[in-house]
C-alpha cells in the first residue's frame, strides 16, 4: 500500500462544477488533485474505476436523530448504546454520510422514549466512541426547562459538544396549536393523556423572563464550547431575532416563509429537512423546503429521522445545477460549523469522498473518510438478476463495510 489512491473516470461534483471523465487523488488523508481527462495512471497507486459514476463529497448531516430509532427498535424496548450507535453509523454511511451530527433530545419523555439519563449516555458514547466508520458529533438539543438546561451544562463539563440548538415545544408557540400539540403527542408519540397535560402546563408556566434566562444559560454553553448555536422551529421574525441576540447562528426547520427570509437576512444559516424535499411539503403544514429553495431561502438540508433522503436531495430538480443542489449537504452544512477541511472536493480538502451509481436510484457503492476506504459495495454485480446468488449464499452486489 502506497497511500495513494486514484480515482478515474467518474463525473467529478465540485463546489462550483462537474468535470466529466474526471479524477481525484488522494495522498494520506488529503486530496491531492482534481484534474479532467488524460494522463495515465499513477504509479503505485490504488485505482478506483468510477466510469459511469458520479464522485461526490462525502455527506456532512447536520441534524439526525435517527440513532433514536436503533436505541428503541420499538416502543419500550432498548438496544445496548454502544451497539445502537455503530448500527447508525452503518446505515449512515451506506447512504453516504461521513459527518453526522447526531441530534440528541435533552428533555424527560419517557413515553417517548426520551430520557435525560438516555441522552446523557449516548452523548457521552458518541463523543468517546473509538469504534465507528465516520465522524460522529454530539448535537445537544436542549429543551427550554430547568433539568434539560441543567444537564447540557453537565455534559459540556465532561465531553465534547460540536453543536447546541435551544428547542420550545409548547402548544400556540411553535408548530402546534393546543389541539394539535395534544394529537400529535398522544397519537403519534404514544404519550397518555395525563402527561401531556403535565407537560403543557410545566411549559407554559415559564414567563418570558424565564425562558430568556435558561435561552441565555444554552448560550453560555455554546459560546464556552466554542461551538455554533441553533434556534428551532421559529415560526416569526421576533423567534429569530431572540435567538440571534443570544448568538444563534443557524435557523433549524423555520416554520414560515416569514421566519426563513427573516433568518436569512440575518445572515444565519437556514436548514429544512431533506425529506420534505423529497415529499414535497411538510408533514405539518409549515414550510415547504420545496418552495423556500426557490425563493433561495434554504442554504442547508439535513436528514431529520431519514439518512436515506439527504443522499436523494441533489437528485432532486429543484432547476438548479448539480454542485448547487450538492453543496446543500455536504459544503454548506460543513461551513456552517465551520469544519472548512471538508464537504467539497477541492485540492487540500480532507478525502471524505463517495462514489455514487444514480442510476436507476442514488446508491453508494464506495466510501472514503478521511482518506481510508471504509465501504466497498458490489458495483456493477448489484445489477444481475436477482437469482444469481454466489457460492455459500451472500447476494451479489451485497455491500461490505470495512
Amino acid at each position: 500500500m502506497t497511500g495513494i489512491t486514484e480515482i478515474r473516470g467518474g463525473r467529478i461534483v465540485t463546489p462550483t462544477e462537474v468535470i466529466d471523465d474526471g479524477r481525484v487523488v488522494v495522498t494520506g488523508s488529503r486530496i491531492a488533485d482534481v484534474s479532467g481527462a488524460g494522463g495515465g495512471v499513477l504509479p503505485r497507486s490504488e485505482t478506483v474505476d468510477a466510469e459511469g459514476r458520479l464522485v461526490m463529497p462525502g455527506l456532512v448531516d447536520l441534524h439526525g436523530d435517527d440513532v433514536e430509532r436503533h436505541l428503541h427498535p420499538r416502543s419500550g424496548a432498548q438496544v445496548d448504546t454502544a451497539m445502537a450507535l455503530s448500527m447508525a453509523d452503518r446505515v449512515n454511511v451506506l447512504t453516504g454520510v461521513t459527518t453526522k451530527f447526531h441530534a440528541i433530545a435533552f428533555e424527560n419523555s419517557p413515553d417517548d422514549d426520551r430520557t435525560i439519563p438516555e441522552a446523557t449516555e449516548l452523548a457521552t458514547e458518541v463523543a468517546n466512541a473509538t469504534y465507528l466508520l465516520s465522524d460522529n458529533r454530539v448535537h445537544a438539543r436542549c429543551e427550554l426547562v430547568e433539568e434539560s438546561v441543567r444537564s447540557v451544562e453537565r455534559l459540556s463539563a465532561d465531553v465534547d459538544v460540536d453543536l447546541v440548538s435551544v428547542m420550545h415545544h409548547v402548544p400556540g408557540d411553535g408548530q402546534y396549536d393546543r389541539e394539535a400539540f395534544e394529537r400529535h403527542y398522544v397519537e403519534d408519540r404514544n404519550w397518555p393523556s395525563e402527561r401531556v397535560a403535565e407537560t403543557i402546563s410545566e411549559r407554559e408556566s415559564l414567563s418570558r423572563t424565564d425562558r430568556r434566562s435558561l435561552s441565555e444559560r444554552v448560550a453560555a454553553v455554546a459560546e464556552t464550547a466554542d461551538v455554533p448555536l441553533a434556534s428551532h422551529d421559529d415560526e416569526t421574525a421576533d423567534d429569530i431575532d431572540r435567538l440571534f441576540d443570544h448568538g444563534a447562528s443557524i435557523a433549524e426547520y423555520p416554520l414560515t416563509h416569514e421566519a426563513a427570509r427573516h433568518a436569512s437576512d440575518r445572515g444565519m444559516t437556514t436548514v429544512m429537512g431533506a425529506p420534505n424535499l423529497l415529499r414535497g411539503g411538510s408533514l405539518w403544514d409549515n414550510l415547504s423546503a420545496r418552495a423556500a429553495i426557490g425563493d433561495g431561502i434554504v442554504d442547508v438540508l439535513c436528514s431529520d429521522y431519514h439518512p436515506p433522503s439527504l443522499l436523494a436531495a441533489p437528485f432532486v430538480d429543484t432547476g438548479e445545477p448539480l454542485p448547487v443542489r450538492t453543496n446543500r449537504v455536504t459544503r454548506n452544512p460543513a461551513d456552517a460549523v465551520g469544519m472548512y477541511d471538508r464537504g467539497r472536493i477541492e485540492v487540500g480538502a480532507r478525502a471524505d469522498l463517495l462514489v455514487v451509481d444514480p442510476d436507476p436510484l442514488p446508491t453508494v457503492e464506495r466510501v472514503f473518510v478521511d482518506g481510508t476506504e471504509v465501504l466497498t459495495s458490489g458495483g456493477e454485480s448489484r445489477r444481475r438478476t436477482p437469482e444469481r446468488r454466489r457460492p455459500g449464499g451472500r447476494a451479489a452486489g451485497q455491500s461490505s463495510l470495512h
